[in-house]
């Protein structure tokens, strides 16, 4: 039988992370047009968030493209982190820090480069959970397949017998369709009553194998 497990992205369900206008200060600060900063960046936002450029890179495509000195460079990747970071969704995490013992516990997060030591430092997650897959380690983004196969293969569960918790719809859908129960999380006391009634049914057994909607490798 199928081990029982909750999945969680970080961004929006275990991190609070409002908008803070941060690319629209620096816009100013720089005196670009609006937009400017993530056209001229947007493929190496995309490198860093499929692990394809490493810190050090990062840093110097911001110094070429927005012409950043070290001070500015410093103060801009302090408030690009300050965003990402957000702050802990602690009813929420103290939640899940309850259920451990009681069924596996995994992260499967769109993340950049960078991340996980900041996220480890600030929260301590991999604390919070078993295994923590991250997109800029893995190559891959939800709501690729390849990345919910990737957290399952993780934590060497099968996916019928997880439940994924994300906040954007897409990865909800995608999830479903690797074979997952998914909940789109909106707030936690709907999110902590969903995982309470995946505990209480347990792993769904799937009808036939030709019929289980888990994607191949290809």
């Amino acid at each position: 039988m199928a081990e029982t497990c909750v999945i969680f992205d970080i961004g929006g369900v275990l991190e609070i992370t409002p908008e803070t206008g941060w690319v629209q200060r620096w816009e100013k600060r720089l005196e670009l047009p609006p937009g400017t900063v993530h056209e001229r960046m947007r493929d190496v936002w995309r490198a860093g968030s499929v692990g394809s450029i490493g810190e050090r890179e990062l840093h110097e495509q911001l110094t070429v493209r927005l012409g950043l000195d070290a001070p500015r460079l410093e103060a801009f990747m302090a408030d690009l982190w300050t965003e990402y970071l957000g702050t802990p969704n602690e009813e929420l995490i103290t939640h899940v820090r309850g259920l451990r013992g009681k069924c596996r516990l995994g992260i499967l997060s769109n993340s950049f480069v960078g991340a996980r030591e900041r996220e480890t430092s600030r929260y301590r997650f991999d604390e919070l959970v078993e295994r923590i897959v991250y997109s800029h380690e893995i190559g891959i983004e939800k709501p690729d397949p390849r990345a919910f196969q990737a957290a399952c293969a993780a934590l060497e569960v099968r996916p019928e017998g997880c439940l994924f918790v994300d906040d954007l719809v897409v990865n909800v859908e995608a999830a479903r369709a690797a074979g997952m129960q998914a909940h789109l999380f909106e707030d936690n006391a709907r999110t902590i009553t969903r995982i309470a009634a995946h505990l209480d049914t347990g792993p769904r057994t799937p009808r036939s194998p030709a019929r289980r909607a888990v994607p191949s490798d290809e």
